[in-house]
């Protein structure tokens, strides 16, 4: 594939938060070795902001949750475009994508490797391979810049923030329950901090405004910023902090996006997916004594042994005392 002759291409990756960012140090270090080419980005409205400011692509094109395939399609068409890359590769942007250019290429998932992992505890993942490098394996012999995830914002930071303070943020939140270090050790941790002279600040999307809300009245101090799903306003407010703590989600990789190291709690995920934190400052928190973890690759409501021992084994002490040896050599 000779990238040399194409002038304009589409890469398609739809949702979600984290997702969409672990595309840009492909979408960067393609703009970096072919500064001509003009690089389109279709994405959900709802993520927009993720990507809004990227001065590496040419246009940011959104579809709504209940957009029309035809029209979709009638719209791609127009833009001529020499190359689709589809990093979602799943039905709907193999739907999108059909015919609309002579070349098309799609993220490689590893899904029977997934699928053995979570039923057989099979593991045939001979090491771990960021999302990050898998996305850029869909162009042959290219190679990813050293740089992390990347998100740019001009939102002004909380005049809630004061000077000579010492900020931590938690992001109590994510889209299933098994990736959710549960809410009573969150507020014992952000106590324990809270008496080290730490302030912590609470950050979430629209779906994490009641928990933020429950967990900041508990703790002394605490501000919680969660918003309606702001996030250039939520990247910039986190750049105001030491270290953020979270759980497998997307505000993880909007926290490395920003710049800002990360303590990553993980529960029913493995980092053998390739969804850990990329590049950056970061540290893993996971329990690896269990057996039945994982017990999916995206997270359940419910814990299948009922016992959510991948989450409750790790103590508040335990993410405090990981938590003030990571801070002090970040």
């Amino acid at each position: 594939m000779n990238l040399e002759k194409s002038n304009k291409i589409l890469i398609i990756r739809l949702s979600s938060l984290g997702d969409i960012l672990l595309t840009t140090p492909f979408v960067r270090s393609l703009k970096k070795q072919y500064p001509k080419l003009k690089i389109d980005f279709l994405l959900r409205e709802q993520y927009k902001d993720s990507m809004l400011l990227n001065s590496n692509m040419n246009s940011l094109i959104t579809i709504q949750k209940d957009y029309d395939v035809k029209e979709t399609k009638e719209q791609l068409l127009k833009n001529n475009y020499d190359l689709v890359i589809d990093l979602q590769n799943n039905f709907r942007s193999r739907k999108i994508s059909k015919g609309i250019s002579n070349k098309i290429v799609r993220f490689k998932k590893p899904a029977l490797n997934k699928f053995l992992l979570v039923k057989t505890k099979i593991n045939l993942f001979r090491e771990i391979i960021p999302i990050p490098v898998r996305y850029a394996a869909t162009i042959p012999n290219f190679n990813l810049d050293e740089k992390g995830l990347e998100i740019f914002t001009d939102s002004e930071i909380s005049p809630l923030f004061e000077k000579d303070k010492i900020y931590i943020g938690i992001c109590p939140g994510s889209r299933h329950k098994t990736k959710m270090y549960p809410e009573e050790y969150f507020i014992e941790l952000g106590n324990k901090l809270t008496e080290t002279g730490k302030k912590i600040i609470l950050f979430g999307g629209k779906d994490d405004i009641e928990v933020c809300e429950k967990i900041s009245k508990l703790i002394p101090g605490s501000v919680n910023l969660s918003n309606n799903n702001e996030m250039l306003k939520t990247s910039a407010n986190m750049k105001m902090c030491k270290a953020i703590i979270c759980n497998d989600s997307g505000l993880m990789h909007l926290s490395l996006a920003s710049n800002i190291p990360v303590i990553a709690i993980f529960g029913s995920t493995v980092r053998d997916f390739g969804f850990a934190p990329y590049k950056g400052k970061n540290l893993v928190l996971e329990n690896n004594s269990l057996s039945c973890r994982p017990c999916s690759h995206i997270g359940l409501e419910d814990c299948p042994k009922k016992h959510f021992k991948c989450m409750l084994e790790l103590s508040p002490q335990f993410v405090f005392q990981k938590t003030l040896e990571f801070i002090n050599k970040a």
